[in-house]
């Protein structure tokens, strides 16, 4: 006698409750909008996201609301309309708690055959802490590991963002540690390194967060001024002329030039390097600096 096959309700995706439940338990975050960005279902994971605690909380707020930058919605929206679809567009959203994340939103548009009005289902994959790392790692990757400055990787990159972004100007600070192998030379590679790690400390400590700091390779460093023009440039030259008299940690030699004619850095590093004056600084031993060491 034949026995009776089981039928389990949880084996197809054409399963109503099967399909529930599935969109209750990932942790992807699900939701439905309208037109008009409102949001009209979402399951637990999108809540959690946007840090509220019901569907309620999150309708109050439209869609445009929820985004750091409203103006991708409107792009999503464009190329929603064109394509019907679209998949891991990166967005940044708000929490009520005023933090934010990174998302990556995939949709689709559906239209109500017998209304007309169109809909949007989608789902969102926080990839905030994954962004975070990514940062951290290109950060890395454009540090010079000994002294914390930028490194020419990175020398290279703003250039092309600032030609992409049709910036015309900038200066250049050229600085180059003053007998620095023969410092190397009589005190060791150690007391060599721990000068250009305070160089470029007092470099850093003299100009703004937007004002590079470029260790070149060994004892050369640059401060890239985007947007700068003579005169600003000379101003913080001499402003580091004068800091050098009490602060700096070695003596060194500096020389300054702006950008020509459309050039690049390159060519506007070494005018820079070929005007190279000597900077007075008052001068300390190794001794001394080993001790303000510990």
């Amino acid at each position: 006698m034949t026995q009776p096959t089981s039928v389990n309700r949880f084996d197809s995706l054409d399963d109503p409750e099967t399909l529930r439940v599935l969109v209750r338990n990932l942790q992807e975050g699900i939701y439905i909008s309208n037109a008009r960005g409102e949001i009209l279902d979402a399951n637990p994971a999108l809540l959690e996201m946007f840090g509220v605690t019901s569907l309620e909380e999150l309708r109050s707020h439209s869609a445009e609301d929820l985004l750091v930058d409203p103006e991708r919605r409107a792009q999503e929206l464009e190329l929603l309309n064109r394509d019907g679809a679209i998949r891991e567009f990166e967005l940044r959203i708000r929490r009520m708690d005023g933090g934010t994340r990174t998302v990556l939103d995939t949709t689709y548009a559906t239209r109500d055959p017998v209304t007309g009005e169109m809909f949007y289902h989608g789902i969102l994959i926080d990839i905030t802490a994954r962004k975070a790392l990514e940062n951290r790692l290109r950060e890395q990757s454009l540090r010079d590991p000994l002294t914390g400055c930028y490194n020419r990787r990175h020398l290279t990159e703003l250039e092309r963002s600032i030609v992409d972004l049709e910036v015309n100007s900038w200066g250049c600070i050229f600085i180059d540690i003053d007998h620095f192998k023969q410092y190397n030379d009589r005190h060791g590679h150690q007391a060599g390194d721990l000068v250009l790690v305070k160089m470029g400390h007092f470099l850093m400590g003299q100009v703004r967060a937007e004002e590079a700091v470029v260790r070149l390779g060994g004892d050369e460093f640059a401060i890239l001024l985007v947007g700068a023009d003579d005169e600003r440039t000379a101003r913080i030259a001499t402003r580091l002329q004068i800091a050098a008299l009490r602060r700096a940690p070695v003596a060194f030699s500096l020389g300054f030039a702006v950008r020509e004619n459309g050039e690049a850095f390159e060519r506007t590093l070494n005018r820079a390097d070929h005007n190279l004056l000597a900077v007075r600084v008052i001068e300390r031993s190794p001794e001394v600096d080993r001790r303000g060491e510990e």
